[in-house]
Order: C-alpha cells, then structure tokens, then sequence
C-alpha cells in the first residue's frame, strides 16, 4: 500500500500523512491536479468524491462531495493559497453546506502537499495544520485518518492506468476492515454494456452463475432506487447443492457509474450485506470495483471462506465472453 505513515502531533497541531509511488513527481502532480483523476481516489471506499469546481490558481477554489452509499452527499472547499508546481500547493480546507458556503461549528484546516522524487518515484507528504488541539481531536474522532489512508491508497490505480493495474490479475479481494472488503476485476469492454449487464435479467442470468454446474432459475431486477431484486440459483444435473438465493433493494443508482443494493439470502435471518458496484471505463476497459460491508467480522469471514473470489472469477470469465456477443 503507497500509505508508509499517518502521524498526529496534538503538540504542533499537525496531522501528516507519507505516501510513496513509483512514479514521477510530475505525474503525482497531475493526479492531484486533475478534478477528472482527483475525484477517483479523493474519497474513501464508499463514498466517492465529485469536484464540481476547480481553479487552480492563487486565491482560486476547489467543492467538491462525497457521496455515500445511501446518497448523502457531504460537501467540502479548498481556497488555494500557494501554488508551486509540480513540487507543492497549499489550501484552506473547510467543511461546507450544499452552496459552497464553510460551516462555522466545523474546524477549517490548512493543508499542504508536497511532491519529491526519491530513488524509486516519487513521494507524498500531506501536513494539515488545525487552529486548536480541539479542532484536531475532532477529525481525527470523525475518521480522518482512516479515511485519509484509504483513499491516497487508490491512488496506484489511478497512477499505473488500468491496464498495468488489473490486466490479467483476475478477482482481485481485499479486506479493508473488519466489516469492509474490495473485489476488482478489469473486464474487456465499455461501461455501458458493463451496466446494461448488471441490470438487465436476460444479461445477468447468462453470466451471474459462479462455479460450473448452475443455473440461475430466477432473475427479477427493478434497479430503480427503491426497486427490489431476486435471484435464484439451482444446481444442474450431477452437481452436489441445494437451491438457494438473494434478493435486496436498491439504494442508489448512478447510470452507468454506480449501484448501491443491499443483499439477503432470502428465507434466512441472517443480516443483509451492502454492497457498493462502481464502474470506471478507460481505453476500451473497464474496472468493476465492489465494496461490500458486512454486519461484523465473523460474518464476513464465513463469507470468504466459502470460496466467494474463485466463484466470481469464475462469473466474470462468463461476462466477457457475454459482452463479446452483445
């Protein structure tokens, strides 16, 4: 991970974070430079950020959101007050409302990026300054560094280009935390039919059937927000296994970006999932990133251990052979 270090000094009222990439400095440059790239690993897994403004001069600012998964939006701005590139800038960082306008009860914060090769890349050093010990206490009790570590660690993706990043790697399953995990998989197509193929049943049922020797005998989808899903599996002839299924609701949709539904093996009690589809296309590709969170550790570890990342390989081999005859 390209997070090396996350310190807090309640002393000097500094939270800094380290990261190390193995690029150049110009290019980290651009990342952070870029609103297009920016909103791509600004915001931790979960809550993805948009820049809806961004100059990037002297005395200029920056808003942005981050959206969660059941469609708050959380605003913020920066107001750039030195510019050095591509080696350093520095802003003001407030919480906002929806206009734009920095909220009084929250802390505001000068942030400093500098950017500097090392013998393998570059190097990140993100030093944010706070007006009190109070002011710092509070973001850090609000997730800041957590949140802060997750997301400059989706930079690499960001930085290497899809290609170099997943190509060829397959379902790839990370744990984020006790009750988060991360499944990617570069898939060989656009983002449209990427969508269409999550949404539509006479696509789902031809791909969505994990390990040989299945069939979907289900497949009912309304992905309206609000709308509700089933799927139903049965195993065919000489396959060992017995019928079983999920339904959920949706709770945010963003075509053909986003999908936020719950998850519940249906006719059981045990609790319901939430899971957070995103889709990014570049150069002809395109990255499915599923963020699923689970009601607390045991559960999700039952669920990895049933073999979950080799049956969804097994699901997205089927969905680019899908996409080909599309």
């Amino acid at each position: 991970m390209p997070v090396t270090d996350v310190t807090t000094d309640p002393e000097a009222l500094t939270l800094t974070l380290t990261a190390d990439f193995a690029a150049p400095v110009e290019r980290l440059w651009e990342a952070f430079t870029d609103p297009r790239q920016l909103e791509r690993f600004w915001g931790p897994p979960g809550y993805p950020a948009t820049f809806t403004e961004f100059d990037l001069t002297a005395g200029g600012r920056a808003r942005y959101h981050m959206t969660s998964p059941k469609g708050e939006e959380f605003h913020g701005v920066w107001e750039f007050l030195e510019i050095d590139g591509p080696r350093t800038f520095t802003a003001l960082d407030s919480f906002a409302d929806a206009d734009g306008t920095p909220l009084a009860e929250m802390p505001t914060s000068r942030m400093v990026f500098a950017f500097d090769q090392t013998a393998t890349g570059s190097r990140l050093v993100n030093t944010t300054y706070f007006d009190s010990a109070e002011a710092l206490e509070k973001v850090v009790a609000m997730g800041a560094v957590e949140g802060a570590t997750m997301a400059i660690n989706q930079l690499d993706r960001v930085l290497d280009g899809l290609r170099a990043y997943a190509a060829g790697k397959g379902t790839q399953t990370e744990i984020l935390d006790d009750t988060h995990v991360r499944i990617t998989r570069l898939i060989e197509g656009p983002i449209d039919l990427v969508w269409r193929a999550h949404q539509e049943a006479e696509l789902v049922q031809q791909w969505l059937l994990g390990p040989d020797g299945w069939r979907m005998s289900v497949c009912e989808i309304d992905g309206s927000v609000g709308g509700r899903y089933r799927y139903q599996w049965e195993p065919l002839e000489g396959t060992e296994g017995e019928t079983f299924g999920f339904d959920g609701e949706t709770l945010l949709t963003e075509a053909p970006h986003r999908a936020v539904t719950t998850e519940h093996m249906t006719g059981t009690e045990f609790p319901s999932t939430l899971n957070d589809l995103n889709l990014y296309e570049e150069d002809g590709a395109t990255l499915i990133t599923l963020l699923i969170e689970y009601p607390d550790k045991e559960t999700r570890d039952i669920v990895l251990a049933t073999g979950m990342t080799d049956g969804m390989e097994a699901s997205y081999g089927r969905l680019e052979g899908v996409l080909a005859g599309v």
